[in-house]
């Protein structure tokens, strides 16, 4: 769109995307100077107009770009050949809103929102310091995505930082429409079902990593940020384990490690026992697992499969729908279709507990893509107990840590501090200690400045204060 004023003591041109640019900034900021123009240098309005980011150029090249991204062009009529791009962007993003996937009921309620500016802002309020780094780029022939990559100088390791830097750089593909699409092109093995960035909504959390020496990316257009490198473990800890006393943490955390444990092995140790092991049963247990089985028609493999597709379909669905939609087609699906099963014969009432519990156990995962991981691993597990019974579950178990042993985040071992066996790290992996027993940040970042406090200094000011 382009706006022409005669009128004005020196006669001006200005060029724009009407769907790009904020009207009130051009009515506001803008006009009201160029109509009282007196000048026909370009210099002369860049020092008069109330705005940041003027720039002069004659650089076509240039000046597309700039308004492509919400910049507007102002020409004079004595010379059109260079013109003056003034940032007049229009912001329309969501307020910042307490986070879904991450919420907590102690500790701060801000979750990151799809402007980039936004976030970056929610990060440098909770680290106000000169050395956080951000470092820019633009990815995506089509979409220009702007892509930040921030990190702690001094603290974070300089090739992690080079190889965070690298990936991004190196990026080529058409468009990107969200951090997960970073995650996936940049991480070490692109086969693998588990994820190797930790993906977070939440601004204190980043906060929290960039000061133990992590690399965070952040995306424009998208709530969430990727932390790296990072280690299995670190994917069953929630936030809000800093926030309540390390007992009660330490506790949460090996009972979500149970649950993970339980929410994979239970139905194909049912499987494996029922058809290889049954002088594993208990005779009290015998007695109720034959009276529960005794009309199903179906084998243990088939009425297992059966009930796990059916938790899946009803998750996936209760995803896709509209949120109460959603909670009502969980609860009532799941309650219709169990009771109906049980009572038309397909499914013993013994099984269809252990699969809700299983089910219930994979939602104990802070990290909704591992959980997806989890969901997705109990097949091939459930595939090789009906084959060989527990022996295929061992078999199972060996390749899974074979896998997870050869995976890698940055370059770091992604099953740290169990292997490489790091007693250091242990302090904050399968149980949280107290913070005063935390001094050293951990050894898989590799930071070059690997004490976080002083315990030592930390006891004499409470000395001296006493």
């Amino acid at each position: 769109m382009d706006f022409h004023n005669p009128q004005s003591p020196v006669p001006f041109w200005i060029s724009y995307f009407g769907s790009l640019i904020d009207a009130e900034i051009i009515h506001r900021d803008i006009l009201p100077f160029l109509n009282k123009l007196s000048t026909k240098k370009l210099d002369d309005i860049k020092a008069a107009l109330p705005i940041e980011n003027v720039m002069i150029t004659n650089d076509l090249e240039t000046i597309q770009k700039m308004m492509l991204t919400g910049s507007l062009l102002i020409r004079l009529k004595e010379d059109d050949n260079q013109g003056l791009l003034v940032k007049a962007e229009m912001n329309k993003a969501r307020e910042v809103t307490i986070p879904e996937e991450e919420f907590s009921v102690v500790g701060p309620k801000e979750s990151f929102v799809e402007s980039l500016t936004t976030n970056l802002n929610l990060v440098r309020k909770r680290l106000p310091i000169p050395q956080l780094e951000i470092k820019e780029f633009t990815v995506g022939t089509l979409s220009c995505t702007r892509v930040a990559v921030l990190y702690i100088s001094g603290i974070a390791n300089e090739e992690n930082i080079n190889t965070a830097l690298q990936r991004v750089g190196d990026l080529k593909y058409h468009q990107i429409l969200d951090s997960s699409y970073i995650a996936q092109m940049i991480s070490d093995n692109d086969n693998s079902p588990f994820p190797q960035l930790i993906d977070t909504e939440r601004p204190d959390r980043v906060a929290g990593v960039l000061a133990e020496g992590s690399i965070v990316i952040l995306v424009d257009g998208s709530p969430h940020a990727l932390i790296g490198p990072t280690t299995l473990v670190k994917f069953f800890s929630a936030l809000e384990d800093y926030f309540i006393n390390w007992q009660l943490a330490s506790v949460l955390r090996v009972i979500r490690l149970f649950a993970v444990s339980f929410s994979i092995l239970v139905t194909p140790v049912y499987v494996a026992v029922l058809n290889y092991h049954y002088e594993l049963i208990p005779k009290d247990l015998m007695a109720t697992l034959v009276s529960s089985r005794s009309l199903i028609p179906l084998p243990p493999f088939l009425e297992a499969l059966i009930l796990e597709l059916t938790i899946e379909l009803l998750r996936e669905a209760g995803a896709r729908l509209p949120t109460k939609v959603g909670q009502t087609i969980g609860i009532v699906g799941g309650i219709v279709i169990g009771t109906a099963s049980v009572e038309a014969g397909l499914t013993s009432n013994v099984l269809l507990i252990i699969v809700a519990l299983a089910a219930l156990a994979s939602f104990t995962t802070p990290v909704y893509k591992m959980g997806n991981a989890i969901r997705l691993i109990r097949f091939p597990f459930l595939l090789l107990a009906e084959l060989w019974g527990l022996i295929g579950i061992g078999i199972a178990f060996i390749f899974l840590m074979g896998h997870i042993l050869r995976l890698t985040s940055f370059g770091r071992p992604y099953l740290e501090p169990i292997y490489p066996p790091r007693l250091e790290d242990l302090k904050d992996a399968f149980v949280r200690l107290p913070f005063k027993m935390q001094e050293k940040r951990p050894i898989e970042l590799q930071s070059p400045d690997t004490v976080m406090f002083s315990k030592r200094k930390a006891d004499e000011n409470k000395d001296i204060d006493e």
